[in-house]
């Protein structure tokens, strides 16, 4: 399971408090914390600063990098912010995100040629968010050949189907699942990802839902999700489920894992 770790993200009220007071040791820490505790990647988001995303991001980058080996998912709508973070990141990124939206889609895939980095390639067009998991099925269908088609390696593209609230649907749970399976069947070779605790807005202990909701995900297919990986309980489910659906071979995490104290 690839995890994404979550939160590095302007949108936090500490967050944005430290990026204000230039807080190095606070987020530093956290991004220290994210990886120690299983992340792949350590998102970065500066979105808040809407006149100034750009030097907040170059700047959550080098003082991130400074101290954490794993590569970052540099967290931007941004094509410009976006370019200017890569040249400062060392080794290849993950950027978050494109889509099928034709502006953002065509300011963003050549920065994804040039640097081969990987992509959280929402599904979603100019049309909107899609609703049923047909339809999600049908935009995650032609953001993978467009994608294809413009030489970009589908190995690295991770396709967010796009959770939403259960507390304004009941239906988007059985949905979101529906279309990560449907996904899953394409064999195209994409790893599906999401943002998982949207399916918990709203409703009273989210982390319990989200806890639910990641192991029915891995069961459908998923097999990267964008959470908090200080969540011990989280990383404790998704490091059974593995086991269980034979994604750690002789459950080796398993037992690493247990050995270090990290399941509960």
């Amino acid at each position: 399971m690839i995890i994404i770790g979550e939160l590095i993200n302007s949108t936090r009220k500490a967050i944005k408090k430290a990026i204000d007071d230039q807080n190095v040791d606070y987020l530093q820490e956290l991004a220290v914390k994210q990886e120690e505790a299983g992340a792949s990647y350590i998102d970065v988001n500066a979105g808040a600063y809407v006149h100034d995303e750009t030097k907040h991001l170059v700047w959550l980058v080098e003082i991130t990098q400074e101290v954490v080996k794993k590569p970052l998912a540099l967290d931007s709508p941004n094509p410009k912010a976006l370019e200017e973070a890569m040249k400062v990141h060392k080794g290849v990124p993950m950027i978050n995100s494109i889509s099928l939206e034709k502006e953002r889609y065509n300011k963003i895939v050549p920065l994804l040629k040039d640097s081969g980095a990987q992509v959280v390639a929402l599904c979603m067009s100019d049309e909107g968010m899609p609703d049923s998991a047909e339809d999600r099925l049908e935009v995650g269908k032609k953001l993978i050949d467009r994608l294809d088609k413009d030489g970009i390696d589908l190995t690295n593209v991770f396709l967010d189907p796009l959770i939403k609230p259960v507390s304004v649907n009941g239906e988007y749970g059985p949905q979101a699942l529906d279309a990560i399976e449907m996904i899953k069947k394409l064999e195209s070779g994409v790893h599906i990802t999401s943002g998982l605790s949207n399916i918990s807005f709203g409703l009273p202990h989210r982390a319990l839902l989200n806890q639910a909701f990641i192991v029915l995900a891995m069961g459908r297919g998923m097999d990267s999700a964008i959470i908090d990986p200080l969540d011990k309980k989280m990383m404790s489910l998704v490091t059974a489920a593995e086991v269980i659906l034979n994604m750690d071979p002789y459950a080796m995490n398993y037992l690493k894992a247990a050995r270090a104290d990290k399941l509960i």
